[in-house]
């Protein structure tokens, strides 16, 4: 058992069935408690192009259901992804389609889901009216299970038409700890939000008699997400543009579900070292604790098309006054998932299906990530599978293709002859430094690296080997390779230093 499961399992006995607390479901048992700092094993958690995940506790698992990001006339579906853990997913194709949506073709947009009355609710955008003369808006459809099929409740939208100015998309629901349900929605840069009576297919009234209440806080432009902490009422929103760097996600504090909203600060944006275009987010609270996880979509950086987003998720934290931290999009990857999603191959055999990421033996193969660091904290650990050859960590690297030096970057490795080795590639090897130091084949040592500037250090098992200055390589992507061994790759990391 590794430490991250005996803290979970030790925490599911001293919790036993606690009520969890989330803006999309009722109560639900969990089996699982996860203390993560970020999806540990690896964002993007689920393989493929998704988008606009909102998260649900239901019958002792976490439940992400997303957009499918792909061409508005692709978009007829939905999946959905369960888990026990937040580590290892099951996905459920096709929860809902338009098949099933009398009045759906195209378009269908940022499930939320909410369980109640014995039901499994799914409120959904399709068809992206452009204005009140179109068929198309805010649906719901109802399931007997989580995974579904789900089936349109109203044959007809809940909404379909633009009031106040925002077009019907990017719902959320929300139930208050008084059992009102509140959905939040709105794109065009206006937010509304309505009471939904309680058998969720239907809108109520406000006290006034109004049934829209406009709520836009500064620089809204969609993705509503609502949530109770210590009785304060956090709304979040998306910002800038969905197809651009910039898009980002901010949020307000109010004493009233109905607001007023007035935005605090932005709490999730774009790092030029891990991704862009970070938002749409929901808000996962761990049943029983005081453990909150932001779920969003972000867009890799060597890719700029509208539709290549992907699910992530990472720890949101709390002030002391109740304002929240800004979130910080950590790089790691334990592969207790099984697999190595975000990875990209160069050469040599890999796998991760040991739970951790094992490599043949090859002249120089490397695996990297989609990441850019510059001044960086770098580690993993390394398990050599013979006593010759060497195997470590790049970083800073560019140009990468297959072949022995095939990438223009730095290399740290450690050998089963017994030593340390620092160089730098660009079609060639040249060679920094070395150092010996006490290393065995199928033993498990911990490289690190610390890159700031032109200072190059490399650590093995915690003590400082080797400090070299070079100033060949600024910034580039961040991997682990081979050369002449196998070797298995283990709690992988990289950080701004």
């Amino acid at each position: 058992m590794t430490p991250k499961t005996a803290l979970a399992a030790m925490a599911a006995l001293l919790l036993g069935s606690v009520p969890a607390v989330a803006s999309t479901a009722e109560t639900s048992n969990v089996a699982a408690v996860p203390d993560f700092s970020t999806s540990e094993a690896g964002n993007p958690f689920v393989d493929g192009w998704y988008a606009d995940p909102d998260v649900a506790v239901y019958d002792g698992k976490y439940w992400v259901f997303p957009t499918s990001s792909r061409p508005y006339d692709e978009q007829t579906y939905l999946d959905a992804f369960s888990s026990t853990d937040l580590v290892n997913w099951t996905k459920h194709p096709n929860v809902l389609t338009t098949a099933n949506v009398s009045w759906a073709r195209r378009a269908v947009w940022a499930p939320a889901p909410v369980q109640r009355n014995g039901k499994y609710y799914l409120y959904f955008g399709a068809n992206d009216i452009q204005g009140n003369s179109e068929l198309g808006g805010i649906g719901v459809a109802v399931a007997d299970r989580p995974e579904g099929p789900y089936r349109d409740a109203i044959g007809k939208p809940l909404i379909g038409q633009f009031v106040n100015g925002a077009q019907p998309i990017d719902q959320d629901v929300f139930v208050d700890t008084d059992g009102q349900a509140y959905m939040y929605y709105g794109g065009w840069g206006h937010a509304n939000v309505v009471k939904l009576n309680a058998d969720m297919t239907s809108l109520g009234q406000f006290a006034d008699g109004s049934t829209y209440k406009e709520i836009t806080p500064a620089n809204f432009t969609e993705g509503s997400q609502m949530f109770k902490k210590n009785g304060k009422y956090y709304f979040m929103w998306s910002e800038d543009g969905w197809t651009g760097p910039n898009y980002a996600v901010s949020y307000a504090i109010s004493d009233s579900p109905t607001g007023p909203f007035t935005k605090i600060s932005r709490v999730l944006s774009q790092d030029a070292a891990v991704a862009r275009g970070s938002g749409h987010n929901s808000v996962l609270n761990v049943p029983g604790t005081d453990i909150w996880y932001i779920f969003y979509h972000r867009r890799p950086l060597s890719r700029s098309g509208a539709n290549d987003r992907q699910l992530s998720y990472d720890r949101m934290t709390f002030n002391a006054d109740g304002t929240i931290a800004p979130v910080t999009m950590r790089v790691e990857d334990d592969f207790e998932d099984g697999n190595a999603i975000g990875w990209t191959t160069y050469g040599g055999s890999w796998s991760a299906g040991t739970k951790r990421y094992e490599a043949g033996a090859s002249f120089g193969g490397k695996a990297l990530l989609d990441t850019n660091f510059s001044d960086l904290v770098q580690q993993v650990d390394v398990t050599p599978r013979s006593a010759g050859g060497d195997a470590g960590v790049v970083f800073r690297a560019t140009q990468a293709s297959t072949g022995t030096d095939a990438y223009r970057g730095y290399y740290a490795g450690i050998s089963g002859t017994g030593k340390v080795v620092l160089g730098k590639a660009d079609g060639g090897w040249t060679q920094l430094a070395s150092a010996a130091v006490a290393i065995r084949p199928n033993v498990s040592h911990r490289v690190r690296v610390e890159a700031v500037g032109s200072s190059i250090k490399v650590y093995v098992n915690d003590a400082l080997k080797i400090s070299v200055t070079d100033t060949s390589y600024a910034s580039g992507a961040n991997g682990v390779r081979v050369f002449n061994t196998g070797a298995g790759f283990d709690g992988f990391s990289v950080a701004h230093r």
